[in-house]
């Protein structure tokens, strides 16, 4: 593929929110990138091409592409079963991520994990977990790890806000706050546990005061902010690394498709999901980066043109790849 050439800007190094053109140019690649990666995939699931579920993440990119722009390269990752955004964002290959969707013998694991159990251990990837935040203790012992071996590494741990009414939730906290654990969880708040809204399941409806029981340090952010979401990551991450202990932030995002392809969405309006859409983080960021003289819409066009060509190609890489050989499902597998 050609590499286009973006024309050249003057544009300022650092702007006073303290993004420069490298970050902007960067992040915007990578929102879209996540955006026009799942619209593809929900159109291959229509078609039959992927089985199994498929939750998307569209609504949501900033908080992936953010909190992984804060993150060390070795910091380890362990998500829950939304997952495609994080995989996209640590810069794993597309056409991998596909075929694993697929089901196919070139995916990212080999077409055993399909959508919810991306994984990628060269980059400290750990895997989507589908059981509801079982994933928090996993998390707690990476870190735990991490410490014993006095390596100056985070684990980041993201889940949604339903997950933190979940024992294993609570469990997991107060272990890494008598331990001093360098864990940073970050709850993604997108108002709905599957279909039920978060006022009708949790007692406590800002997830970050839940911290409090076990002294955790929390914030509440903008989710859709990606600028506001690295600096916060970024901040706690480096509090949990120098050894303050586990760190909590809510970041305040909204879905904008159902909990799966399988979802009525009759838990909410249509009105509700449009009103919604006008914070679209991607929208917001590209006017952004724009105002700001970072970038121009020249440019953005050229990113867009590139993340399609990426994706037709991760597709067409998908579509072509063999299946698994049948010998294939006992490999891989743990047995005493």
């Amino acid at each position: 593929m050609a590499t286009m050439v973006r024309p050249t800007v003057s544009a300022p190094d650092r702007t006073e929110s303290g993004l420069t053109r490298t970050e902007a140019l960067e992040w915007f690649k990578q929102m879209s990138l996540i955006r026009r990666f799942e619209e593809r995939a929900e159109e291959a699931y229509g078609q039959g091409k992927i089985g199994g579920f498929l939750h998307l993440y569209i609504g949501e990119e900033a908080i992936a592409v953010g909190a992984l722009a804060a993150l060390q390269p070795d910091d380890d990752v362990v998500t829950h079963y939304r997952d495609h955004g994080y995989v996209l964002a640590r810069g794993v290959d597309p056409k991998k991520v596909m075929a694993e969707l697929y089901g196919k013998a070139t995916g990212l694991d080999k077409g055993k994990g399909g959508s919810m159990h991306l994984a990628d251990v060269s980059k400290h990837l750990w895997g989507g977990y589908a059981i509801v935040g079982g994933h928090v203790p996993l998390a707690a012992g990476l870190a735990l790890a991490s410490q014993y071996e006095n390596q100056s590494r985070v684990t980041a741990c993201f889940l949604g806000e339903g997950a933190t009414n979940i024992g294993t939730f609570f469990a997991g906290l107060n272990m890494a706050a008598v331990w001093k654990l360098p864990l940073l969880i970050i709850v993604e708040n997108n108002r709905y546990g599957m279909g039920t809204a978060v006022e009708r399941a949790s007692a406590v409806t800002n997830i970050s005061e839940k911290a409090c029981a076990f002294n955790i340090p929390a914030t509440q952010i903008d989710g859709d902010d990606v600028v506001a979401v690295k600096n916060a990551v970024f901040e706690m991450a480096e509090r949990a690394r120098r050894g303050d202990g586990p760190q909590l932030i809510e970041a305040m995002t909204y879905r904008f498709r159902g909990h799966s392809m399988g979802d009525p969405q009759r838990y909410r309006t249509k009105e509700e999901v449009e009103q919604a859409k006008k914070l679209d983080p991607l929208m917001r960021f590209r006017e952004r980066i724009v105002n700001e003289g970072l970038v121009t819409q020249a440019d953005l066009e050229i990113i867009e043109n590139e993340v399609e060509t990426e994706v037709d190609e991760a597709v067409a890489f998908a579509e072509s790849s063999p299946a698994p050989e049948p010998d294939e499902m006992y490999q891989d597998v743990l047995a005493e």
